[in-house]
C-alpha cells in the first residue's frame, strides 16, 4: 500500500472510532452498563453497594425494555381502565404485548394489556375465561385491575363465577394508586360550607370508586345521601348516573336537565322538577376535561386527601391462580421490580407513560399527557380559577408489605378500605348489593409472605411513609362530624357499645391516611364547668390512646391534636335528656 493509502485508510478508522465511540456516548450506553451490570429485573433485591441508610436507598437504573415483542413465556390477558395507578405495570411489560428486556419476561411471562373501561364487561370476561379454562387449562389466564374500594360491589360476580366451579381471587400485590386523580369536583363554596351541597346533584359512575369519594366525604360530613338516582331531594345530596367516567364530566360541561320526581322525607310529592348536574366525581381525564372545556368546579375531596382508598387492586379466578402459584409468585417480582424503577428513575416514569398511551389509544393524548397528569398539576381552568388535575403513585414490594399489614406493627389498611366501602354500598343499595364477599375468601397473602421471606435481610427499597408535624394545626378543614362513642357516665372509659363506633372510626381514618386529625371532646352542662372542661379533655385523649394503640404505623406521632371543650359548644339545647346526650360528644375534624 502506497504511502497516500495508508494515510487514507489511518483517517477513515481514526474517524470511525471517533464517531462509534461518541455514538455509544451520546446514546448512553456507557454510562448505562456501569449502573446496570448488577441489576437484575428477575429480582426485588437492590445491589447491597448503593444502600446507605434505609431511607437513602439507591435504586440502580435497569436498562429500559425493548419494543420488540418477546412471543415467549406464559401467556396472561391484563383488563385494564385508562388509569395512571399502573406505571409500574405498564414498564413492567415493556408495551402492548411483553417484550424483550422487560421485566416480564425476565420472570416468563407473555402477558397482553387491554383497555377495558366498563366494569360490567370486565366481570363477564372472568366469567367467560373461568369457563374457557374449565374446557382448556392452557387458555391464557384473565387478570383485571379495578378501584380497590370497588371491589366490594364488582364481588358480586362470585355468584356467576361459583356456578362455573371457581370464585374471585386477588392477587396479593398493587402497581399504585390513586392519588389525587379521582376526586370529587363542586362549586367552590362546599369547601367551607359542606351544607351547600344539600339540594345539589353530584354526576358520577354509580356505586363505583369516584362515587365512593363523594359517599365518604357526605358521610364525614353528616349530609343525607339519596341514594335513588331517578328521584331529587332538595334536603339531601343527590346523583346523576353516567355509564362512564368521562360521561360524567361530560353531563355537567353540556348542562342538559334530566326530570326528577321530587320527594320529602323519602316520600314522593309527584311533583316533577328538573335538575342539571352541579357538581361531578370522576377522574383524569375527565378532571381535565372539565377544567378545559368549562371550568367553575375545584376540587373538594380527592384521593390525594383519603390516600389509602383506592389502590390499584388485581383479580383473576381461583382455578388460573391455585394452577399458576409460581407464575403468580413470577408476576409480583416483575411488578415489584418495574415499581422501584418508576419511583426512583424519570426515564423508566417516561417510558411507562409512553407505553400508557399506546395502551389507552386515545389519539389525542400521547406519553407527555399521561406522565404531566401522572405527577399532578395546578392549573388554570377555563375561568381562571387554579385546579389541581391528576395525581397517581407507583409502589413497589415494601408499599405492598404496608398496603397488606405485613410490615412490623402494620395494619392490613386494604382491609380497612374493602370494610369501610362495602358497608356504604350495601347500606345505601341493599338491593343491588344486600351483601358482598368477605375478604378473607377472596385475599391469600401466602405468596406475598413467601417473597417476604425469601428477601429477609436483603436490600429493598423502602415504602413511602407519611410523616406529620406534630405542631402544625390544620389550615383546609375536609370534614367535622360527631361520634356517638359511649362512655361511662362521669368518666373517660369506654363503654361496650363503644367498640362498634370506635372501629368503625379507626377504618375511616385509615383511609383518610394523609389527612391530619383533631380529636374535639365536648360535654353537657351537668355539674362543675371545670370538671367538665377535664372530662372533655379526658375522653378525646382516650380516643387519641385507642387509635394509637390499635395502629402505631396508621397513627404516627403527630397526626392526632386534642382539643377540650366542655360545656361551651353545645349543638342542642341542655334542658332535655336528649339534648344533654347530643352535647356529650366527641367530633372529629380531618384536614389538611
Amino acid at each position: 500500500m502506497t504511502t497516500r493509502g495508508k494515510i487514507v485508510l489511518g483517517a477513515l478508522i481514526i474517524a470511525v472510532l471517533y464517531f462509534g465511540i461518541n455514538k455509544v456516548v451520546s446514546s448512553g450506553l456507557v454510562f448505562k452498563k456501569a449502573a446496570t451490570e448488577s441489576v437484575l429485573l428477575n429480582s426485588i433485591e437492590l445491589p447491597a453497594a448503593t444502600a446507605g441508610a434505609r431511607s437513602t436507598t439507591v435504586v440502580p437504573l435497569a436498562p429500559l425494555p425493548g419494543t420488540v415483542a418477546t412471543g415467549k413465556g406464559l401467556p396472561i390477558v391484563w383488563e385494564v381502565m385508562a388509569w395512571n395507578s399502573q406505571m409500574a405495570g405498564m414498564l413492567a411489560n415493556g408495551g402492548p404485548r411483553t417484550t424483550q428486556g422487560s421485566s416480564m419476561a425476565a420472570n416468563g411471562l407473555d402477558m397482553q394489556i387491554v383497555r377495558q373501561d366498563d366494569v360490567a364487561k370486565m366481570q363477564a370476561d372472568l366469567v367467560k375465561n373461568a369457563l374457557d379454562l374449565q374446557n382448556n387449562p392452557t387458555t391464557p389466564g384473565l387478570v383485571v385491575s379495578i378501584m380497590g374500594d370497588g371491589l366490594p360491589a364488582f364481588s358480586a360476580v362470585q355468584a356467576q363465577l361459583e356456578k362455573a366451579g371457581t370464585g374471585l381471587q386477588i392477587i396479593p400485590y398493587s402497581v399504585g394508586k390513586s392519588y389525587g386523580e379521582d376526586k370529587l369536583m363542586g362549586p367552590k363554596e362546599w369547601l367551607d360550607k359542606p351544607k351547600a351541597a344539600l339540594g345539589k346533584t353530584i354526576a358520577c359512575y354509580l356505586r363505583d370508586g369516584d362515587q365512593n369519594i363523594a359517599l365518604k366525604w357526605c358521610a364525614d360530613n353528616g349530609l343525607k345521601v339519596n341514594p335513588d338516582e331517578t328521584t331529587y331531594d332538595p334536603e339531601a345530596v343527590n346523583f346523576m348516573a353516567a355509564n362512564d367516567f368521562l360521561a360524567a364530566a361530560e353531563k355537567y360541561i353540556i348542562g342538559k336537565p334530566e326530570a326528577r320526581t321530587k320527594v320529602v322525607n323519602g316520600k314522593n310529592t309527584g311533583v316533577k322538577v328538573d335538575v342539571v348536574a352541579d357538581a361531578v366525581a370522576t377522574w383524569t381525564p375527565g378532571d381535565v376535561n372539565i377544567a378545559k372545556q368549562k371550568g367553575g368546579l375545584v376540587n373538594i375531596v380527592s384521593t390525594k386527601d383519603y390516600s389509602n382508598q383506592m389502590p390499584n387492586i388485581m383479580v383473576t379466578t381461583k382455578r388460573w391462580y391455585q394452577a399458576h402459584t409460581k407464575e403468580v409468585e413470577a408476576l409480583i417480582t416483575a411488578l415489584a421490580v418495574a415499581g422501584d424503577q418508576v419511583k426512583a428513575h424519570p426515564e423508566a416514569l417516561e417510558r411507562a407513560a409512553d407505553i400508557s398511551a399506546e395502551v389507552y389509544g386515545d389519539r389525542d393524548k400521547n406519553g407527555a399527557y399521561w406522565l404531566r397528569y401522572y405527577k399532578g398539576v395546578s392549573e388554570a381552568d377555563r375561568n381562571g380559577e387554579v385546579v389541581e388535575l391528576g395525581g397517581s403513585k407507583a409502589f413497589n414490594f415494601s408499599d405492598n408489605l404496608a398496603l397488606f399489614g405485613l410490615n412490623e406493627g402494620g395494619t392490613n389498611i386494604y382491609a380497612s378500605v374493602y370494610k369501610t366501602f362495602g358497608d356504604v354500598q350495601s347500606k345505601l343499595y341493599p338491593k343491588e348489593l344486600p351483601t358482598y364477599e368477605p375478604l378473607d375468601n377472596m385475599l391469600d397473602l401466602t405468596v406475598l409472605r413467601k417473597l417476604q421471606r425469601q428477601y429477609q435481610g436483603k436490600t429493598l427499597a423502602p415504602a413511602e411513609t407519611q410523616q406529620f408535624a406534630a405542631d402544625d394545626e390544620i389550615r383546609q378543614s375536609v370534614s367535622r362530624r360527631a361520634w356517638n362513642i359511649e362512655f361511662n357516665t362521669g368518666q373517660s372509659s369506654f363503654t361496650p357499645a363503644a367498640e362498634r363506633q370506635l372501629s368503625k372510626l379507626f377504618d375511616d381514618l385509615v383511609v383518610a391516611g394523609r389527612l391530619k386529625v383533631a380529636v374535639h371532646g365536648h360535654t353537657d352542662n351537668t355539674g362543675d364547668p371545670q370538671r367538665n372542661q377535664e372530662l372533655s379533655e379526658a375522653r378525646a385523649l382516650a380516643v387519641e390512646h385507642w387509635l394509637e394503640q390499635k395502629s402505631a404505623s396508621a397513627f404516627p406521632v403527630g397526626r392526632i391534636q386534642v382539643y377540650a371543650h366542655g360545656a361551651t359548644e353545645p349543638v342542642a339545647p341542655n334542658d332535655t335528656p336528649l339534648g344533654k346526650a347530643q352535647n356529650r360528644r366527641v367530633e372529629i375534624v380531618l384536614g389538611k
